[in-house]
């Protein structure tokens, strides 16, 4: 795993394997970013040149590797793209977030790097130390071959001594959120064989016990005795029964209570509405809601936030078989609804449906649902953004904000009343699917109808970003992206009212 440090030590006698330094596009070229000076000025003002006739513009996601000049302790400079050269130096978040993972990513292998990119304020320092820690991620759990290079033992983040302890204070809440985020990354990677319902619930418990976290876990005979019969219904086609989490993080200081509920579904054949082939590939994501909800109240706990925040992972593996639930048969859900699947495969909005209600049960003062729900959603955003609904617009748009400062590109969507009608079921209270054209949307309004009057709620459609199929760009690997975790954990600080160093 890797270790962000942060050194107060020139750039260029710094021991390390490399160091990373940031580089702009100015108006003739390539140009060093505050931070490479020294670096700089050891290629006797070549570097610029140098990066010229290797084709490098600044752009972001440019990297490339020089061996040292004299005077350089490391054995290899990484110059790493910035974009547009900016006057003040001061680059944005997601840029150095951005910079630092590509960086992190190339240096596979290597026991120390040292970055020297552009840290003068807290936020910057935060941003280069959560990059670094993401782009370095690698799921190797299952290579058996010796030949995969592992992560960058070590991140050290240069800075000077005025700005020293603000950016050691900033890179320990990165390292956390980091930490947690990647854990995320690594069960959602993991094949639906090794994590079942059981084997998930046991994870959290372990963490749970590591830090000091209430965990509770309905099996299921305490979820049959309970009436869960969304949670049930769509566990009962597997051989693995399904589990409902609760892992609760509470403060002696908290004046607020949030509830986090995450669909876990381990693995989502479609049930007996199979899904075709060339979409059940990667199915075993389809816990990544839950996976989000059990990293964000771990971070949430390490960092101490003065707040009360308690999970909810719905978990239940669906799968066809003659004890599966099947199109047409009435679910009665925990609190006494009846919901009539016209869709085997509109599960997760099921099991969501009775963690919402028992999470309400508890009286939150707001809840916050996160699910790889609709393939209506990745038409609509695409792969890189997930949408936010919510049954209160402030609310909302404290969400958004939220994403927005952490990093993760979120988009405002509305609950329309006319689409309500369409989830009408003949035979029973509610149906679990409704139109197709703005099938999000519906899934949304059929979450709604379970969460309690008077609480504000906020649904977070992560289907898109969840999971990366392509090639790693960024910070973003491929496979797990760690989606929303960000956003929840920047949520509970701002409630709390507990800033990060980045605010300060």
């Amino acid at each position: 795993m890797t270790t962000v440090t942060v050194s107060i030590s020139p750039a260029v006698s710094l021991r390390a394997e490399a160091i990373v330094i940031g580089v702009a596009k100015g108006p003739h070229g390539p140009v060093p970013a505050p931070g490479a000076e020294a670096v700089a000025k050891a290629f006797a003002s070549t570097l610029a040149e140098i990066l010229g006739m290797l084709g490098v513009t600044g752009a972001r996601g440019e990297v490339v590797k020089l061996p040292s000049p004299d005077g350089v302790e490391a054995g290899v400079v990484v110059a790493v793209g910035l974009g547009d050269a900016v006057n003040s130096g001061a680059y944005d978040a997601e840029t150095l977030r951005e910079a630092a993972g590509v960086a992190a990513r190339s240096l596979a292998g290597m026991r120390k790097a040292a970055l020297a990119l552009p840290v003068e304020t807290a936020e910057a320092a935060d941003a280069v130390a959560l990059g670094g820690l993401l782009g370095a991620y690698a799921f190797t759990a299952y290579r058996t071959s010796g030949n995969a290079k592992g992560p960058v033992g070590e991140l050290a983040i240069l800075t000077h001594h005025r700005g020293h302890t603000i950016a050691k204070v900033a890179a320990e809440r990165a390292t956390v959120i980091g930490q947690e985020l990647n854990r995320c990354r690594d069960l959602v990677n993991m094949p639906a064989n090794d994590l079942s319902p059981e084997s998930f619930a046991a994870i959290v418990r372990a963490v749970g016990e590591e830090y000091r976290l209430k965990v509770d876990v309905l099996d299921d005979k305490t979820l049959t005795e309970g009436s869960f019969g969304g949670i049930l219904g769509v566990g009962q086609g597997s051989a693995n029964p399904p589990r409902l989490v609760k892992i609760a993080y509470t403060h002696p200081e908290a004046r607020t209570n949030l509830a986090f509920v995450g669909k876990g579904i381990t693995y989502d054949s479609g049930g007996i509405s199979l899904k075709p082939v060339g979409s059940n590939e990667i199915m075993k994501r389809d816990m990544s809601g839950a996976a989000a909800v059990f990293a964000a109240v771990a971070a949430v706990s390490r960092l101490g936030l003065r707040i009360n925040v308690t999970g909810w992972l719905a978990l239940a593996e669906n799968m066809p078989s003659g004890s599966a639930i099947r199109p047409g048969d009435v679910l009665r859900m925990y609190g006494g609804k009846t919901v009539e699947v016209l869709n085997t495969d509109a599960e997760g909005r099921v099991v969501l449906a009775d963690a919402l209600v028992r999470a309400g049960e508890e009286k939150p003062d707001a809840i916050v649902d996160v699910a790889t729900l609709t393939a209506a959603m990745r038409i609509a955003l695409g792969d890189r953004i997930f949408g936010v609904m919510s049954n209160n617009d402030d609310f909302r748009d404290r969400v958004l904000d939220a994403a927005r400062r952490a990093g993760e590109q979120a988009w405002p969507l509305p609950l329309p009343a006319h689409l309500r009608k369409s989830l009408d079921s003949r035979v029973a209270d509610i149906a679990n699917t409704g139109v197709r054209m703005g099938a999000g949307l519906v899934a949304g309004l059929f979450l709604r109808e379970f969460v309690p009057d008077g609480t504000d709620w906020a649904h977070l459609d992560i289907a898109g970003p969840a999971f990366h199929e392509g090639a790693p760009y960024g910070y973003i690997p491929e496979g797990g992206t760690g989606s929303a975790v960000r956003t929840l954990v920047q949520l509970a600080e701002d409630i709390a009212g507990d800033r990060n160093p980045a605010d300060r």
